[in-house]
């Protein structure tokens, strides 16, 4: 069984209030996109992380992933789809019909590995595909546009969807190649499959997998990744 990872890396994270995308910020010793890599390529498994970039990127160059073997670049798209479609479409010149794909976000460094590995075992095996998340265990309110609450929403079964989310490589550009040709929102790579009719397995994985989303996170993460055994 044949692995591969898509990073999609060109958006520019304007709620970080940064001069630079929030995935070139500096966390601990090297940028985020390259802690986010590097959790992919502690897996032999996986034989190659593909990155979308923006066609103005100016920071990847000076990444240390960049000088990867192991990790390639295409051009990313407007939306963070697009950036999926694009590798994926590169993807399918270069792997096994057979192979499956990971997309994890450029800025999710925390990923553990053992939370990786069980994602891709629990995933093959239901064969539709999965979802690294955790269970929601705060109550859930649904409010109106004011921020007014209209109820308590059951939290039984829900989740907390994360990355990485993994499926076959086909099975995926196709769902997302249809979805974007309907017009349908998408909002993750689950979301194209579960319109495409398939069933991907919530796999549970740590809370500490975080999105760097807002500048706190960083110091968060950092806390996170400082206290790790070293791989």
């Amino acid at each position: 069984m044949k692995f591969y990872a898509v990073v999609p890396a060109a958006g520019v994270g304007k709620r970080m209030a940064s001069a630079e995308p929030k995935q070139y910020l500096p966390l601990l010793d090297k940028a985020v996109i390259d802690w986010s890599i590097q959790a992919l390529l502690a897996k032999s498994e996986i034989l190659s992380v593909t990155v979308a970039l923006g066609a103005d990127d100016g920071y990847w160059k000076h990444t240390a992933s960049a000088a990867n073997s192991r990790v390639t670049t295409v051009l990313g798209g407007a939306e963070r789809c697009d950036s999926v479609f694009n590798a994926l479409q590169h993807l399918l010149a270069v792997a096994e019909s057979d192979a499956w794909v990971l997309v994890h976000d450029a800025a999710r460094p925390c990923l553990a590995t053992d939370d990786l590995s069980r994602l891709m075992t629990l995933a093959t095996e239901q064969g539709q595909g999965g979802v690294l998340g955790v269970p929601v265990h705060d109550t859930m309110k649904r409010t109106d546009k004011d921020a007014r609450v209209l109820q308590t929403v059951d939290r039984a079964q829900l989740w907390h969807a994360q990355t990485p989310q993994i499926f076959p490589l086909n099975l995926l550009h196709e769902a997302l190649e249809s979805a974007l040709a309907a017009g349908v929102p998408i909002t993750d790579e689950a979301s194209a499959m579960e319109w495409f009719g398939y069933m991907p397995v919530m796999v549970e994985g740590r809370s500490t997998n975080i999105k760097i989303t807002r500048p706190a996170d960083l110091e968060l993460a950092a806390f996170y990744l400082s206290g790790r055994e070293p791989a």
